[in-house]
């Protein structure tokens, strides 16, 4: 009936708020020696959360920092597989962050981050002031909201672990065929070797034709 309506409106309410939630994901290519720095606009007292993490390319190490309006640096780290940084605006203005790959000089990566900003809206209207507690309706929406949201957050890690498997899985396949050929060329470079080692020990030598006079 219309509790089963209204239970429903608000677990449909759960879900739109744990797929919208806003931020940015995006994967990026990082050559070598190079960097790739991204900017966003803050208000002060804006948290924001920037995770990330190395697929591929040499040993899935990157540089990381971010800088705030002033120039400041409120994050740095050096060949780092991957992190979350989480950190509230003290000054308003645009936000730096960079990825650098510039300490390697021939190794291709792949960097994927997830860029969110400001504080996740309540689930239920006042849910914050709310002096009584909640409903078993409301407990059930908090709930589904939650899993949803640990839903989103597993599909990421298996697909990110997924595309790491394939890049390294890809990048041993190429040296075993790379290896697979090399050990074809030696192995014909030396039966060419017997065979010809072989032939010299079978060659009959002829004696010299020339005769002396008289």
């Amino acid at each position: 009936g219309a509790v089963r309506v209204a239970m429903r409106a608000l677990c449909l309410a759960a879900l739109l708020g744990a797929l919208g939630a806003s931020g940015t994901e995006l994967t990026l290519e990082l050559p070598d020696s190079d960097r790739r720095c991204f900017h966003q606009e803050l208000e002060s007292g804006i948290k924001f959360t920037l995770d990330y993490q190395v697929i591929s390319g040499g040993h899935y190490d990157v540089d990381c920092y971010v800088e705030d309006p002033n120039g400041k640096t409120i994050y740095q780290e050096t060949k780092k597989q991957y992190d979350s940084f989480p950190h509230r605006t003290e000054v308003k203005g645009v936000y730096t962050f960079c990825f650098s790959n510039e300490f390697s000089t021939f190794s291709h990566k792949i960097v994927y981050f997830d860029f969110q900003v400001g504080d996740e809206p309540p689930i239920l209207p006042d849910m914050n002031n709310r002096v009584t507690a909640l409903t078993q309706m409301e407990s059930a929406c908090v709930t589904i909201h939650e899993m949803l949201n640990s839903v989103i957050d597993s599909q990421t890690h298996y697909r990110l672990r997924e595309a790491q498997d394939r890049s390294r899985a890809e990048e041993l396949n190429g040296r075993v065929s790379y290896w697979s050929v090399g050990e074809t060329i030696i192995l014909f470079v030396v039966s060419i070797g017997q065979v010809m080692l072989l032939k010299s020990f079978f060659t009959e030598k002829r004696p010299g034709s020339g005769r002396t006079s008289t």
